[in-house]
C-alpha cells in the first residue's frame, strides 16, 4: 500500500515537473514572439502618420493632373480668328 501511494505521488510529482517545464518554455517563446512583434510591426500612430503622408502625396498628384487637364482644355479651345 505504501508503495502504491509513493508511486502515485511520484507520478503526480513527475507530471507537475513536466508541466511546469512546458509552461516555462511556452513563456519564453511568448516573450520572444512579443519582442519580435514589437521590433517588426508598425505602431498605430506610425501607421496613421504614414497614411497621412501618402494621402497628401496622392492629393498633390491629383492637383497636378487637374492642372494638366485644364491646360489641355485651354490648348484645344477655339482661338478667335483675326479679322482680315
Amino acid at each position: 500500500m505504501v508503495y502504491l501511494v509513493l508511486a502515485i505521488a511520484g507520478a503526480v510529482g513527475g507530471a507537475y515537473w513536466r508541466f511546469s517545464s512546458v509552461v516555462a518554455s511556452v513563456k519564453d517563446e511568448l516573450a520572444a514572439h512579443r519582442l519580435h512583434t514589437a521590433e517588426t510591426y508598425v505602431t498605430k500612430a506610425g501607421m496613421q502618420e504614414q497614411t497621412a503622408q501618402i494621402m497628401h502625396a496622392i492629393d498633390g498628384i491629383g492637383k497636378r493632373i487637374d492642372g494638366i487637364s485644364e491646360r489641355l482644355d485651354r490648348a484645344f479651345e477655339s482661338k478667335p480668328r483675326p479679322r482680315s
